[in-house]
């Protein structure tokens, strides 16, 4: 691919510490993609890996012409770097993945068949949770909210992983918004979605970095800065109230079957689910204002460090 010509599909890999996956998933894309005969880049976004991550990309780079990498000064959290590079690309269609493996690459040829067939997303839909009993729960209660509360569905079992015609992700950038949610936001542009169940691998290497804290932090529409951090603190504490709401329930049927007084229970775990309530809606208002002001200071997704493998024209 060569100037203003553009490729029939862009891969996106979004990559942090993938030193063990990194030459492997992209030898994996290539075995997937090259039998069907299109025309395809990859496109790599590091979010300032402290390991050998960039190093090794930056050497298939020099071996492939088709593979791309995108530096990025900081790490910018896992919902901005990985939409960044999906804007990046020049590919009629984009597909969107994971470095560790967790999205597997034999999924590939069925995206660009289903997009060739007429859909406009694709989307891989997972068909069990590896997670703990803590995170399962945590993300069924995510799924039920946007069920009944938010403005457009969300699909269940649904990363990201998949392929988005570029007018899609041309909808998507025109939303311009400063914390991509973009699983969401592809349903929300209202184009033809399809999804195709799969049964999510074992990592190739490496260790996951989805714990709690971080999948917390994606829920929460990560973006680093001291005044986000006091902005949620009402958050933290309304998840704390909530939780002690339930110690106090524990505690009124415990007591209700020893016979013992269950009122001053009760009473307590009223005043806490309360102040849950008023702190969660305060974190949530001072957070709606936050992004009311990254919206008006038009921050950048990511700041880029450096670019490799990609033409002037680009």
């Amino acid at each position: 691919m060569n100037g203003l010509q553009r490729p029939d599909v862009s891969v996106v890999i979004p990559c942090y510490n993938e030193e063990e996956n990194a030459a492997a998933i992209c030898a994996a894309v290539i075995a997937a993609i090259e039998p069907l005969g299109v025309d395809y880049d990859i496109i790599f976004i590091d979010n300032h890996s402290s390991d050998r991550t960039v190093e090794i990309i930056r050497a298939i780079c020099a071996e492939n012409h088709r593979v791309r990498l995108i530096v990025n000064t900081r790490n910018f959290g896992q919902m901005r770097s990985p939409t960044h590079g999906i804007y990046q690309a020049r590919g009629r269609a984009v597909i969107g993945m994971c470095a560790d493996f967790q999205d597997p690459p034999t999924l590939l040829p069925q995206f660009i068949a289903r997009w060739r067939a007429g859909a406009d997303i694709v989307l891989a839909v997972r068909q069990e949770e590896s997670n703990g009993v803590v995170l399962r729960a945590m993300r069924a209660l995510s799924y039920r909210l946007a069920r009944n509360f938010g403005d457009y569905p969300i699909v269940p079992g649904a990363t990201g992983f998949g392929l988005y015609d570029s007018r899609v992700v041309r909808a998507t950038r025109a939303l311009s918004e400063p914390e991509p949610f973009f699983r969401g936001m592809l349903v929300e542009t209202g184009y033809k979605l399809e999804t195709i169940p799969f049964h999510r691998p074992l990592r190739a290497g490496g260790k996951s970095k989805n714990n709690f804290t971080a999948l917390f932090d994606f829920a929460m529409s990560t973006l680093a800065g001291s005044s986000k951090k006091l902005l949620r603190i009402p958050i933290y504490i309304g998840a704390f109230g909530a939780a002690m709401t339930l110690v106090m329930l524990f505690g009124g049927m415990l007591a209700f079957f020893f016979d013992r007084p269950i009122a001053g229970w009760l009473i307590a775990a009223v005043i806490q689910a309360e102040l849950a309530l008023l702190f969660g809606f305060l974190g949530l208002l001072g957070d709606n204002i936050r992004i009311i002001s990254e919206r008006t200071r038009g921050t950048p997704l990511v700041l880029e460090h450096e670019r490799v493998n990609f033409p002037t024209d680009y």
